[in-house]
């Protein structure tokens, strides 16, 4: 997942389908619901990766 900080700003043109190509699943969302996504994901013990982007 990435967030992408303060708010929702869509992925730049063609980041999905070239990481889905290499079977990769982007999830793009605003940084606080991708540090609580990613929480959730930990407790159950999946694969996960975040990047992360500072809100201030």
């Amino acid at each position: 997942m990435l967030g992408c900080g303060a708010r929702f700003a869509p992925p730049p043109k063609g980041l999905r389908e070239g990481l889905k190509a290499q079977g990769v699943a982007l999830e793009w969302m605003d940084t606080g619901a991708a540090c609580r996504t990613f929480n959730v994901l930990l407790a159950e013990d999946r694969g996960a990766a975040a990047a992360l982007i500072a809100v201030e």
